[in-house]
């Protein structure tokens, strides 16, 4: 009989941990020269790396999907991942009108006020409905391999110590089983420059020209 690990192969595809780990929008080696170069495709068939669109040539029989980015985090479609992948559990959002999930853990230092569910692996707020914050967190979460409970247990002290960015993944305006964010990076507002508070120096009294001058007829 296999161990907790050998269970853990057979819960998840072969394609998956390779797929975390991997890094996306990078120049594409071999089509380093076409504007379509970066890389933010994946062969579920072949787990040999990011793609390009022009790589895709070589894998039309293979199942590819598509990353795509949120503020300098890789998140894919649902409507993608869930035809491969069991993506229960695992919080949802909606980007420009597509519903996402996130690829991997992106652990905040305090949970917002008023929170009340966070995600069991890297502590991330969370609406009531989920458990998981990513699908990298998922697979840590669930895992009985010890050495993924000892990831789990690093990521939690990793939080609590203040790491990463922090800003809240919950929405009250929201659907119960969405958040409502951008792929690009918020810009920040513009700083407002008060002019009420400058106080105007008083100028010193001019008499009006001439108005001393008696005129005598």
């Amino acid at each position: 009989m296999g161990g907790p690990g050998g269970e853990d192969e057979n819960r998840w595809p072969p394609w998956l941990r390779p797929l975390l780990s991997t890094r996306f929008f990078v120049q594409c080696k071999h089509h380093a020269d076409s504007h379509k170069s970066e890389c933010n495709m994946y062969c579920l068939d072949c787990t040999n790396g990011a793609l390009c669109s022009l790589c895709l040539a070589y894998h039309r029989d293979h199942r590819a999907i598509q990353i795509r980015r949120s503020s300098y985090h890789d998140v894919i479609r649902v409507s993608e991942i869930q035809k491969v992948l069991d993506i229960s559990g695992v919080q949802t959002y909606i980007i420009n009108s597509a519903r996402v999930v996130f690829l991997n853990e992106r652990p905040q230092p305090r949970p917002g006020k008023g929170v009340t569910n966070t995600c069991e692996v890297c502590e991330r707020s969370l609406l009531d409905s989920f458990r998981f914050c990513s699908l990298g967190c998922k697979v840590v979460g669930t895992s009985n391999d010890p050495n993924m409970k000892k990831k789990r247990m690093k990521n939690r002290v990793t939080t609590a110590s203040g790491s990463e960015e922090s800003y809240s993944s919950t929405s009250h305006g929201s659907e119960k089983s969405t958040v409502v964010q951008s792929f690009n990076p918020s810009t920040p507002p513009p700083t407002v420059v008060s002019f009420r508070s400058t106080k105007r120096r008083k100028g010193i009294p001019h008499r009006a020209p001439f108005s001393s001058l008696i005129l005598e007829f």
